[in-house]
């Protein structure tokens, strides 16, 4: 079952949800969950610059987008429903979201700011992290070996004993990356704590640590030397929730801080900078929320939010660290109150949807959020949605009040989202296809623009996206399993990075303790800013074998390979992506 948003009860919401599995996540290989997103999300792109690490400042990757709606930070990424952002530029931090310890992701594709408020414009990306299930320990360690000199390490255990449990986990990754200047290294630390309290209230907290440091070589066009990206990020929250007959809910308190520190390069021959930027952010708050069932096929929602984000940016000189320039600190603070309501008809034959929220941001004034919708079911095994929904994006620190463009007065970004899409299951739900209908109208987009010959921030973009998606899964024989989802997007604004058809196909033939997986990805129409306005497109197809030796501690060694057909492509215009790459492992389960 979905189980995100939190806020409420999912199954009635008429947003267009795609869950993607632990064992899914598990059987890719891989270490970072945004290269399944993209394999198994329609309408889900994410930028990529290299084998290893996406980075941040300029020339980063990790920019996800969905269905085209995605720059600036217009997709919110959330672990167990705690927010994670740079509080000072407002943009999430790709490399932080590992795959290991995770039990499943949940992707509402379309706004969902009626729930989480700015930052979910586009869509939302809750990572759900495993929950130990049963009485004792558990646990998985792995180890992969491959191209580049590639060494990723993964640990994850769980211990529960009555009302109490708790998970942790590690993970290390570090490689040489295809291209010389682009190494790249990541430690990752998780622990979870949980408590029972009684039948109707439970309690638990988690921290979540990552370091990392990745270097970049600039492009093809533009080389670089010397620019590295040395980062640490954090987030914890603290959560007590309740569960009676009549009502559920929680309260969660949440902060989500970082620090950066990185050198800019030089071009070749060039005198290196002197100086090294630096910046600390934090993101902190708390949310409230509760869900009534008031009468039969009932439910209504309502919760109150608050955030506190901001930070600290300064430049120190390389020969003395103690001189401190171009010194600059801000934040903001942002309140909202929502409600909605989910009324069921006919034994949940239908099921009518309506919310509004009113969000407070302290340098913006009010915002307000309405949804409507509907759930159709005319059959068991069939799902008929249709919605309308408005998101925003609230204008970040630095489009605020930093470097030349900055406009304290800008307003939010918004859009408004209207969307059909069904479902339907076949044969005991052996086969299942659905497809989806959406148009977007974006307005006050914030563009940098000319004014008395200087750059200035203003709300004055607008673009119109739509498209449709298309997906289905068969179990074709109880040890073969084909899977297929397809996207077209179609814009009339210049999107960076948002291909305009996205195919992925993919079959898993299991027998015995065997498992072989071969899977394509083609993109066609994407602009990747080549400057002579070409689009890219390309085919990956990539092949995942494994075999698991079962005992009281199965082992499961591995071999994955991608871009078998050795395809030269740049997502980033000047960032050539690898070719053919091995990667091995072995993991064991205790």
């Amino acid at each position: 079952m979905v189980t995100a948003p939190l806020k409420t009860n999912p199954e009635l919401l008429p947003l267009n949800v795609t869950q993607v599995s632990s064992q899914t996540i598990e059987k890719s290989g891989e270490t970072s969950l945004l290269p399944v997103l993209v394999s198994k999300v329609p309408g889900l792109f994410v930028t990529e610059r290299g084998f290893a690490g996406y980075g941040v400042s300029g020339g980063s990757a990790g920019e996800v987008n969905i269905r085209g709606v995605g720059q600036g930070n217009k997709v919110l990424f959330m672990i167990d429903g705690q927010p994670q952002w740079a509080g000072v530029f407002g943009h999430s931090v790709a490399d932080t979201y590992v795959a290991n310890g995770v039990e499943r992701v949940e992707v509402v594709k379309g706004p969902s700011s009626l729930l989480y408020g700015s930052n979910a414009m586009g869509g939302s990306v809750n990572i759900v992290t495993h929950r130990q299930k049963e009485d004792g320990v558990t646990g998985r360690a792995r180890a992969m070996f491959g191209s580049f000199n590639t060494q990723k390490f993964a640990l994850s255990t769980g211990v529960q004993k009555n009302k109490f449990s708790a998970t942790l986990s590690g993970q290390l990754d570090r490689s040489n990356g295809n291209r010389e200047g682009s190494a790249f290294w990541l430690a990752n630390e998780f622990v979870q704590l949980k408590y029972g309290a009684s039948r109707n209230w439970s309690t638990g907290g988690t921290l979540d640590m990552t370091q990392t440091r990745a270097e970049n070589p600039g492009t093809t066009q533009d080389p670089l030397e010397n620019m590295w990206t040395y980062m640490f990020r954090g987030s914890g929250s603290v959560y007590v929730k309740n569960r009676y007959a009549k009502a559920d809910g929680g309260v969660q308190a949440y902060i989500n801080w970082g620090e950066h520190k990185l050198d800019d390069g030089n071009t070749p021959g060039e005198t290196p900078r002197d100086y090294l930027f630096h910046s600390t952010d934090y993101n902190m708050g708390f949310t409230l929320y509760e869900t009534m069932y008031l009468w039969q096929e009932n439910d209504l929602s309502a919760g109150i939010d608050f955030q506190h984000w901001g930070g600290h940016i300064w430049n120190t000189s390389k020969a003395d660290p103690k001189e401190i320039s171009s010194e600059s600190s801000h934040h903001v603070n942002e309140v909202a109150g929502y409600m909605m309501m989910q009324q069921g008809f006919i034994s949940n034959l239908i099921n009518l949807n309506a919310g509004v929220r009113l969000q407070h941001g302290s340098t913006y004034g009010n915002v307000w959020v309405p949804q409507a919708g509907f759930v159709l079911r005319p059959g068991r095994e069939s799902q008929f949605k249709a919605s309308f929904s408005k998101g925003f994006r609230s204008p970040n620190i630095r489009e605020l009040y930093l470097y030349p463009p900055a406009n304290p007065d800008l307003k939010p970004e918004y859009m408004l989202n209207y969307e059909l899409s069904y479902r339907q299951h076949f044969i005991n739900g052996q086969l299942m296809i659905g497809a989806a209908l959406f148009f977007i109208d974006g307005d006050n987009m914030i563009e940098t623009v000319r004014v008395d010959g200087r750059p200035h921030n203003v709300n004055t973009g607008s673009f119109i996206n739509k498209g449709f998606e298309l997906e289905a899964a068969w179990r074709a024989l109880p040890n073969i399993t084909l899977s297929s989802n397809y996207s077209y997007l179609h814009t009339n604004a210049s999107t960076l990075y948002s291909p305009k058809n996205k195919l992925n196909c993919e079959i898993i033939y299991s027998p015995g303790d065997f498992s072989f997986t071969l899977d394509e990805t083609s993109i066609w129409s994407m602009n990747n800013n080549n400057p002579s306005g070409a689009k890219e497109s390309y085919t990956l197809l990539n092949f995942r074998g494994a075999y698991t030796m079962e005992a009281k501690a199965p082992v499961t060694f591995s071999i994955k390979l991608d871009n078998i057909t050795n395809k030269h492509y740049e997502i980033i215009y000047g960032c050539p992506m690898p070719g053919t790459t091995v990667m091995g492992g072995v993991e064991f389960k205790f």
